[in-house]
Parts: structure tokens; C-alpha cells; sequence
């Protein structure tokens, strides 16, 4: 029943905005539709399972309301078969440079090529990206943008409830957390974030790490490293970092495929930060074939894992088939 409410509101909203927009005289509300969808085959060489899925499949609309003040609703309509709201926050752009967001939104700890669904360069997300923490909470989150010495700048702060999406509860201390960003998403660009998180009574996460990337016209490379502490339970700690890059060819023959990706990623990830080595490491290598000049967007691609386990994960542990070696083929459509 929420699921055929929200779609059927979402609709609604649509029309609205589409008719306002159709009239000459009015300049607001903007409105625009984006979204993406990652239908997968898999294949668990350990367990000679197979399956297939619709992994994410997403559409949102933004826009502004009048100039100071912009709004996002994304809803994901299939997360491995579970429908949830997403995005859902209002922005007031109170400065040059300066921004507040209330509502349900991104928390400032991961990079949107290793989460965004749309935006990541294999199939299956980083450890990091994974098995750490949710990707959003409700709240507020601040963002101040400006230049320094001809480099952007971006400082970012938010307060949230701590309890992931679609959870508003009451709590006696909240989440909070920030970024330090230098450079653009086109040339070199490093963060620094951290994240406090208290869970409850048994677990109060503090997470924290830094990353690097650097993206040219038709390649790119990124690294990261996160530090998951538990400051009640040290069980709960976690250390994980990758190292990915991919390269588009352009292709000059054939209607269909723009360019085709190679790309490889190395990821870690380990629990018992007492012992000698990562727990798990992975290498993944992908051969991705793109439907549009737009480079690392809709593409299908083929990506194989292989796993090396020096100790069980209980992270990994749900089946057998989440640390086997996989290929994987993914149809991922952007738009």
C-alpha cells in the first residue's frame, strides 16, 4: 500500500510541475527526471549457482521552487525486489557558495562512484562500500563551496537522527559528521571525512578515511582507505581500502557500442585488525561496452571476482556464494 501511495503521489507531483513548466509566464518550479536501472546475471563458481536480479532500479525529480530554494525525491522501486524512499530533502541556497539541506539525504562520508548505482565502475560496490554503514540518514547538512589559490574548496557538516532512512526516531545524541574536499571531479581530487555514529547502548561507530582520485577525458583512477571503530565493541571494528582505474576506447565501427572499458579494482577488508593481513582481498577486472558518448554511463559490461580468503568474514558469511569467485553480466541503463 506505501509503495502504490508514494508512486502514485510521485505521478501526481509530475503532472504538476510538467504543467507549470508548459506555461511560458511561469519560470518555477523547475522540474527533471533522471534515473537508472542494473538488471544482473550472476554466476558463484564455488557453489555453481546462478541467478538473475534487478538490482537497483531508481528515478528521481529535482528542481528548484524559486531560485533560493531547490528539492530532490528519489525513490528506489526495486533494491533487489524492496521498494524505499531515498532522497528527500529541500535545499535553501543562502549565500554564494553556501547551502542548507533538511530532510533525508547522503551522509558526508562516501563517494558517489563507489554507491550511486548509476555512477560505480563495476557491477558489485567496495567492501568499503558495502559493509560499513548506510549511505543516508535524516537530517540536516551544511555546504560551503568557494576557491582558494584557484583550487575549489568544499566543506561539508551534518547533524542526523542516526537511525538510516525512513526512521524517524527520538535519540539523546545524534550523528554527525564532515568533509574536507580539494579539487573538481575532473582532474585530481582528494576528501577527508569523518562520521560519528552512536547506535546504541552496545555500539558507537566512529568512522573516518581519505581518498584520491585523478580523471582525464577518457580515463580514471581513485583509491580510498576507511577505519571503522567501535568505541564499546571492539568487534565491530573494520579496515578497508581499494584501488580501481578503467580507460574508455572509442569505438569507430558499429551502431550500437560508443566505447568499450576495460577497468580492474583491487579491494580489502578486515575485522581482526589484531592479526597479520587483510582478512579478505579481492581483484575484480571488467570489460564494459557503452551505449552513449557520455563515458561510463549506460553500458553493459562483464565483470569477473576473484576471492582470496585468509579468514571468514562473518560480514561475508550470510551464503556461500558472497565471497566465491563470480562473473557477473550487467545491463546498466542511465537517464
Amino acid at each position: 500500500m506505501n509503495r502504490i501511495l508514494s508512486i502514485l503521489v510521485f505521478s501526481i507531483l509530475s503532472s504538476v510541475f510538467v504543467s507549470a513548466q508548459e506555461t511560458d509566464s511561469v519560470k518555477y518550479p523547475t522540474f527533471r527526471i533522471d534515473g537508472v536501472m542494473k538488471n544482473k546475471f550472476e554466476y558463484a563458481f564455488e557453489t555453481s549457482n546462478t541467478r538473475f536480479s534487478v538490482r537497483n532500479s531508481r528515478i528521481s525529480v529535482r528542481g528548484n521552487l524559486a531560485e533560493p530554494v531547490s528539492y530532490r525525491a528519489q525513490l528506489e522501486l526495486s533494491d533487489n525486489g524492496n521498494f524505499r524512499v531515498l532522497d528527500l530533502y529541500g535545499t535553501l541556497h543562502l549565500a554564494k557558495g553556501l547551502k542548507l539541506s533538511l530532510g533525508q539525504n547522503s551522509i558526508p562520508l562516501f563517494n558517489s562512484y563507489v554507491v550511486n548505482p548509476g555512477a560505480m565502475m563495476f557491477a558489485n560496490r567496495a567492501f568499503l562500500a558495502k559493509y560499513f554503514l548506510g549511505t543516508r540518514d535524516i537530517g540536516a547538512l551544511a555546504e560551503y563551496a568557494f576557491r582558494t589559490g584557484g583550487c575549489p574548496v568544499s566543506l561539508e557538516f551534518g547533524l542526523f537522527n542516526g537511525n538510516a532512512i525512513n526512521a524517524p526516531v527520538w535519540r539523546e545524541q545524534l550523528s554527525y559528521g564532515g568533509r574536507l574536499q580539494l579539487g573538481s571531479m575532473k582532474g585530481l581530487r582528494a576528501t577527508a571525512k569523518f562520521y560519528d555514529y552512536p547506535q546504541s547502548n552496545e555500539n558507537h561507530l566512529f568512522l573516518y578515511g581519505a581518498d584520491l582520485r585523478y580523471e582525464s577525458s577518457n580515463w580514471k583512477v581513485e583509491t580510498e582507505i576507511m577505519k571503522r571503530d567501535d568505541k564499546i565493541n571492539s568487534a565491530n571494528n573494520m579496515l578497508s581500502y581499494y584501488i580501481q582505474g578503467a580507460y574508455a576506447l572509442p569505438l569507430n565501427f558499429g551502431k550500437i557500442f560508443k566505447h568499450i572499458i576495460p577497468a580492474a579494482r583491487w579491494d580489502a577488508i578486515d575485522q581482526s585488525l589484531h592479526q597479520g593481513g587483510f582478512d579478505v582481498n579481492r581483484l575484480t577486472v571488467g570489460l564494459g561496452f557503452g551505449f552513449k558518448q557520455k563515458l561510463f554511463s549506460s553500458l553493459i559490461r562483464l565483470d569477473y571476482e576473484k576471492y582470496f580468503v585468509n579468514r571468514n568474514l562473518p560480514a561475508l558469511g550470510s551464503s556461500a556464494e558472497m565471497d566465491s569467485d563470480k562473473l557477473t553480466l550487467e545491463l546498466l541503463l542511465t537517464f
